[in-house]
């Protein structure tokens, strides 16, 4: 489940724009009926990232710059629909390795550059406007750690939990493509695109994952399967420069992936009474409030009690373990999204950014132990990687890998 920030939410943070003429043309056929109402996150950097540093989401019928110091799949707003791909590099010679992984990097960069312009070329890309793609690609650290790739230190994989139930073979991989957009079709038939560029190239495809948002009011936080109002706060761009963004050199403009896939038990979890709900959760369902508040956007304090001496915000819920105070203040950037593939198979798609993945070690230690929430959920699958610094108009990802 996501974590919990502790500060309030930036209002000037743009959300997302309207429905835009391609997902009203497509919303009848769309697998994913979600709305553009998600709440933004714009965390570009500086000057030259300007047009994703706006007040506000850019035109419903405008594309969303692929080419930036840093990729847009972690800055601009975030998309209603997401399609993960994961694949994996033949394991050959270094120096063989490190050239395979070269073409598919400039496969890559050439397909979702193309994808996400004005001019698509791909016929069923074409006349609904622009695709509003987004995207970002990012290296697993064991192929970071074969071929001896210029990453983060940090970049290592996660330890095993309590409790973890994991999927080897929807988990992990060597390359890490994740697609946003504002439709299903679009996702549909750029994840083809990018499966295609990245097989010719010599990668083998090894998991792939959709997931959704629910249809939400503009400046409103979405809301997950268990009803819990999910993403309540993000850092703003003062706090994810020092929490999310790399340090300054060689990593700044680039940020580590934390992906867990964690089946709900919805049902089990709507058959507790709603005042244990909200016990488990630290927060109202109604409002999402914390306990401690009156107001959603409400800084929740772990440390007040009851006049029995009792915490207002239980010592098992799942704010107050995942709360930043007890890690120093440091906080995630989540984009979390909904998945459902079939009636026993429903859930949450954790993807959250972070400078240090021993950040969510953290968090997810506390959460294995005590949290409430965990006889409702399972992990059922995991990756971390290495999200890559954007690409120049001229350039190609990952260029900084080979300094």
């Amino acid at each position: 489940m996501p974590t919990e920030p502790g500060n309030a939410q930036d209002p000037s943070r743009p959300t997302a724009a309207g429905l835009g003429r391609r997902r009203a043309l497509l919303a009848a056929g769309a697998v994913l009926a979600a709305g553009a109402g998600a709440a933004a996150v714009e965390l570009a950097q500086d000057d030259q990232d300007a047009d994703r540093a706006t007040a506000g989401a850019p035109p419903a019928d405008a594309a969303i710059p692929f080419h930036g110091a840093r990729q847009a799949g972690v800055t601009a707003f975030q998309q209603p629909a997401t399609h993960l791909l994961s694949f994996d590099l033949p394991r050959t010679s270094a120096a063989a390795d490190r050239k395979t992984l070269r073409g598919v990097l400039a496969a890559l960069t050439r397909t979702l550059a193309t994808a996400a312009s004005d001019a698509p070329r791909d016929p069923r890309l074409q006349g609904g406007g622009a695709t509003r793609l987004t995207s970002l690609v990012g290296i697993g650290p064991a192929l970071a750690a074969r071929l001896r790739l210029d990453v983060p230190a940090v970049l290592a994989p996660l330890p095993s939990f309590p409790g973890d139930r994991l999927d080897p073979r929807r988990s992990d991989g060597d390359l890490l493509v994740q697609l946003c957009a504002a439709d299903r079709w679009t996702l549909t038939v750029v994840a083809e695109l990018v499966a295609a560029a990245a097989h010719a190239a010599g990668a083998a495809p090894r998991w792939t994952q959709s997931g959704f948002l629910p249809h939400t009011a503009p400046g409103t936080t979405p809301r997950n399967l268990f009803g819990s109002k999910d993403g309540t706060a993000n850092p703003d761009r003062t706090a994810a420069e020092r929490w999310v963004w790399g340090p300054a050199g060689a990593h700044r403009h680039g940020t580590v992936l934390v992906y867990r896939r964690i089946r709900m038990d919805v049902a089990g979890f709507a058959a507790l009474p709603e005042g244990r709900r909200d016990l488990v959760m630290g927060r109202r369902a109604r409002d999402g409030a914390p306990l401690s508040g009156t107001a959603e956007h409400d800084e929740p304090d772990i440390y007040a009690k009851n006049p029995d001496g009792s915490y207002v915000i239980p010592a098992t819920a799942h704010v107050r373990l995942a709360s930043p105070r007890f890690d120093g203040g440091a906080r995630m950037l989540r984009r979390s999204y909904s998945y459902d593939d079939g009636p026993t198979d429903r859930g949450l798609l954790f993807c959250a950014f972070m400078r240090d993945p021993a950040q969510f070690t953290r968090v997810q230690n506390r959460l294995a132990a005590r949290d409430a929430l965990n006889p409702f959920l399972q992990h059922r699958a995991s990756a971390v990687a290495y999200v890559l610094p954007g690409a120049a108009p001229d350039g190609t990802l990952g260029e900084q890998l080979w300094t």
